[in-house]
C-alpha cells in the first residue's frame, strides 16, 4: 500500500508528538535566542497586573532588515505573558515589547532564525490559483479527515489517535475549539466559572489549562507533518453551555486570544466555523467582521475557511483563502464538482462529502467504496476531498467524534490514491476538457487520468484532447483498480497522431482493455 507510512514520523515524528502531547505551553525551539525558519519562537514575559489580566494589551515588535512583523500576546496564567512569533526568514531578529502594563513595556531582545530542519517546508498557502504549496516551494496536497472532539478527550486518548494519524496517508485534521455537548470530553472548559448553573461563565477570564492543552494537540500535528485545521465556532452545543450564542465581543475576544496562541504554528489553518449556517444566533455581518478580524490579527497570514451545512457563505470575499465545503453529490460526478472552483476561483476543498460508516443518518453510511470514490471524482475534478468514519471503534466511540482508532474500509484504498495523486507534476491535478464531458483529470500533454466509478467497462476508447498536443508524442497507460491497489502498466506505448479537429489517438492501438468490474482507472503518462 505505497505511502501508508508517513516518512520520518514513525520513530522521531511520532516520539516529537507524543512530547508535546505532554509538555507544558510552547517554548522556542533549540537556544532561546534561536529558532529555525518558519519554527515558533515564544517570549515569556512576567509581570503583575493591578486588574484582569486577560484585559493587558502586549504586542511583540519583530524586526529583520526593514521588514518589520507585529505579533499579538496573550495571558497565560500565573503572572506570565507570551508573545510568538514564527519567523518567515533566516538572520537575525530583534523584538520589543509594546504594552499598557508597566512590567511588560519595553523589553526586547533578540533571535536568530537559523535554516528550516528535515520536515520543515514552512506553512501551507495558496499556489497556482486551486492549489497549495509549503512555503519552500513543495507541493502540498490536502488529504484531509476530521475528528471533532479528539482535541477534548484524556491524555491516553489522544495518543492513540497520534498514533493513527502517523500510520495514515492524512495530512490535514479538522478539529473543534470548542467541545461538543453530544461528545464525551474531558470537564476541561475554555473560560472560568462564573457562577454554579451549566451556562454560568466569566466570558472575560479565560481558562489557560484548556487552551494549553490546544497548544500541546497543535504541537503534536506539527511533529507529525499534518496541518490543524482548526475550527473556532460551531452549533453542537446541544443547549447546555453557551459557547454557541456568545456575544459578539466575546466571539471577538475568543479570535484574538486563540490566533495569538496558535498562529505561530506552521501548520495552522483556521476554519471560522462548522456548518456556520445553523449558528442561528450569527449573521452573515458578524461572519464578514470574524473573518476580517482573523486576517487583522494573524501576522503569519495562516489559510481561512469557512464550513456550511446547506447554505453557502459567499467564498468569493477576499478575506476567504480557499472553499470549505459540505456537498456529498457534488463529488458523485466531476462535472459538477469542477463548478464550485469556476465560480470562486480558489483553491476548493470538500472537507465533508458525507462519511464511511454504519450510522442510520444519511451523512454517516457511506460504504467505503463510496467514500473512497469522492477523492477520485474530486481529484479529477481539480479539488481536494475529506474523509472521516462514523463506524463504532475498541474507543467506546468513533473517529469523527472522539478519534482513537480508525476501522473503516476506505483508510487503506486512500493512501494508495495519495500516491497516484502526489505523482502527479506539480502543482497538481486539472480538469481537462471539462465541458465536454471527458471526465479526464490530469496536466495538458503529460498525464490524463480518466477514473470510472461505479462502471465496469471492458475498454477505453485512448482519445486524449488536442490541447498540447502536436502529433508524435508517446505515452504508457496504467490500468488501476482503486480497491485492490494495483497499477499494471501495459506493454508498449502509444504514439499520438491527429484523430480529427478534437483529439488525437495512436491509430495502431485505438483502445485499451479493461477488466469489466468497478472502481477501475485509467491513468495515460508521457514518457
Amino acid at each position: 500500500m505505497q505511502g501508508f507510512h508517513r516518512r520520518d514520523v514513525m520513530g522521531l515524528g511520532l516520539a516529537a508528538a507524543a512530547a508535546a502531547l505532554t509538555a507544558g505551553p510552547a517554548r522556542a525551539q533549540g537556544a532561546p535566542d534561536s529558532v529555525e525558519r518558519w519554527g515558533l519562537f515564544e517570549a515569556a514575559l512576567s509581570g503583575r497586573a493591578p486588574g484582569n489580566p486577560f484585559d493587558v494589551t502586549v504586542t511583540g515588535v519583530f524586526t529583520h532588515g526593514g521588514r518589520t512583523i507585529e505579533a499579538p500576546g496573550f495571558y497565560d496564567g500565573e503572572g506570565v505573558w507570551r508573545v510568538r512569533f514564527s519567523p518567515p526568514e533566516e538572520g537575525s531578529w530583534t523584538w520589543t515589547i509594546r504594552s499598557d502594563l508597566a512590567d511588560l513595556d519595553g523589553r526586547s531582545g533578540a533571535l536568530r532564525a537559523t535554516a528550516p530542519g528535515q520536515g520543515n517546508h514552512g506553512p501551507v498557502a495558496v499556489a497556482d490559483t486551486f492549489h497549495f504549496a509549503h512555503a519552500d516551494g513543495t507541493p502540498y496536497r490536502p488529504l484531509g479527515t476530521t475528528s471533532y472532539g479528539w482535541t477534548h478527550q484524556g491524555e491516553a486518548q489522544r495518543l492513540r489517535t497520534l498514533e493513527t494519524l502517523a500510520a495514515s496517508p492524512f495530512n490535514k485534521i479538522r478539529m473543534l475549539v470548542f467541545p461538543n455537548g453530544s461528545i464525551p470530553h474531558e470537564p476541561l472548559f475554555p473560560f472560568e466559572k462564573s457562577g454554579p448553573g451549566e451556562a454560568d461563565w466569566d466570558f472575560t477570564r479565560f481558562n489557560p489549562a484548556y487552551f494549553q492543552r490546544l497548544d500541546q494537540q497543535v504541537a503534536a500535528l506539527m511533529a507529525l507533518g499534518v496541518q490543524a485545521d482548526v475550527i473556532l465556532f460551531h452549533p453542537y452545543d446541544e443547549d447546555r453551555w453557551g459557547f454557541d450564542r456568545m456575544p459578539a465581543e466575546v466571539d471577538d475576544r475568543v479570535i484574538r486570544h486563540v490566533v495569538a496562541r496558535l498562529s505561530a504554528y506552521r501548520n495552522v489553518w483556521w476554519s471560522m466555523a462548522n456548518e456556520f449556517d445553523i449558528l442561528e444566533h450569527k449573521t452573515d455581518a458578524d461572519w464578514d467582521r470574524m473573518f476580517q478580524l482573523v486576517r487583522d490579527v494573524d501576522p503569519h497570514g495562516r489559510l481561512r475557511s469557512i464550513h456550511n451545512w446547506r447554505r453557502i457563505y459567499d467564498n468569493s470575499h477576499p478575506w476567504v483563502t480557499h472553499a470549505s465545503i459540505q456537498n456529498g453529490s457534488a463529488v458523485v460526478d466531476d462535472a459538477r464538482a469542477v463548478i464550485y472552483r469556476d465560480v470562486w476561483y480558489k483553491p476548493v476543498v470538500f472537507d465533508e462529502v458525507r462519511y464511511e460508516g454504519t450510522m442510520e443518518d444519511r451523512w454517516g453510511n457511506l460504504t467505503g467504496q463510496e467514500m473512497t470514490r469522492a477523492f477520485w471524482e474530486g481529484l479529477i475534478a481539480g479539488t481536494y476531498v475529506g474523509h472521516s468514519e462514523t463506524t463504532p471503534n475498541s474507543d467506546a466511540g468513533f473517529w469523527l467524534g472522539i478519534g482513537g482508532t480508525l476501522v473503516g474500509e476506505s483508510p487503506a484504498r486512500l493512501a494508495f490514491f495519495k500516491g497516484v495523486m502526489d505523482a502527479a507534476p506539480a502543482p497538481g491535478y486539472e480538469p481537462i476538457d471539462k465541458w465536454w464531458e471527458q471526465h479526464l483529470g490530469g496536466k495538458l500533454g503529460r498525464l490524463y487520468l480518466r477514473y470510472f466509478g461505479e462502471d465496469a467497462p471492458t475498454e477505453w476508447t485512448v482519445d486524449l484532447p488536442r490541447d498540447e498536443l502536436e502529433g508524435g508524442e508517446r505515452f504508457e497507460v496504467d490500468v488501476i483498480d482503486t480497491w485492490a491497489m494495483t497499477i499494471d502498466t501495459l506493454p508498449g506505448v502509444f504514439t499520438m497522431a491527429r484523430k480529427d479537429r478534437y483529439f488525437f489517438h495512436d491509430p495502431a492501438r485505438l483502445t485499451v482493455s479493461l477488466p469489466g468490474r468497478p472502481w477501475m482507472a485509467v491513468r495515460v503518462r508521457r514518457v
